[in-house]
């Protein structure tokens, strides 16, 4: 039974590092679209899937998996021997991996949020945006930047000189700040400049972005 991928159908979000792992992983699946306005996502039947009525979610012939992060490790894991190795095997490269992994979920992640927050939450609500709270939020955010920009002056990516999980992850939000004309992480240093644009420039996120969620088996 081919793995099923339930989302929206926009690429972004946690459904955005679902793909982007399954891309790079090679894995065969079933895209289906679950009609958040319409409140799909809150049917009882989505809901026995995921039980805060969020997505993504897979089901792996029977095997039902939420929360985008815990997805592509699972993703790593089962097809260790097809695609990309963005999950190492070894003890400490690994251990390296999650440690930067940790950083995005800790640290950056919650310093985007109140920038996704104001820049397209409050629109979505009806709302106008708040430029002073943006610039603060962009400012808080910018100053996480500054110390990547440390971390990525000793080595290619996040967690070492390979494409790893923990790059993958960044996927989930910053990639639609550009879309609104926020260049943050294209200006704030050389190191994170190429970092983040060898990541736009990866060839499954620029095809995933052009074609979208299609089903692939």
């Amino acid at each position: 039974m081919v793995l099923k991928f339930y989302s929206g159908p926009v690429v972004g979000g946690g459904a955005a590092i679902v793909a982007l792992a399954l891309a790079e992983k090679q894995v065969p699946f079933e895209h289906v679209i679950v009609d958040m306005a319409a409140n799909k996502h809150k049917t009882p039947e989505y809901m026995a899937m995921q039980p805060f009525g969020l997505v993504p979610v897979i089901d792996d012939d029977g095997f039902i998996l939420y929360e985008s992060r815990a997805i592509c490790r699972y993703i790593a894991d089962k097809y260790p021997n097809q695609g990309t190795d963005f999950l190492p095997k070894s003890l400490k490269e690994r251990a390296l991996v999650e440690q930067a992994a940790s950083i995005e979920y800790s640290t950056f992640y919650p310093a985007i949020y109140p920038v996704m927050k104001e820049l397209f939450g409050k629109p979505r609500q009806g709302l106008p945006v708040d430029q002073a709270t943006l610039d603060e939020a962009l400012k808080e955010f910018s100053a996480k930047l500054d110390v990547y920009e440390v971390i990525l002056g000793k080595h290619r990516f996040l967690a070492g000189d390979e494409f790893s999980l923990a790059d993958l992850c960044h996927y989930y939000n910053a990639p639609l700040l550009a879309e609104h004309g926020i260049d943050v992480m294209t200006s704030k240093g050389p190191n994170v400049t190429r970092w983040w644009n060898e990541l736009m420039s990866r060839p499954t996120w620029v095809k995933l972005k052009a074609d979208g969620f299609k089903s692939k088996q």
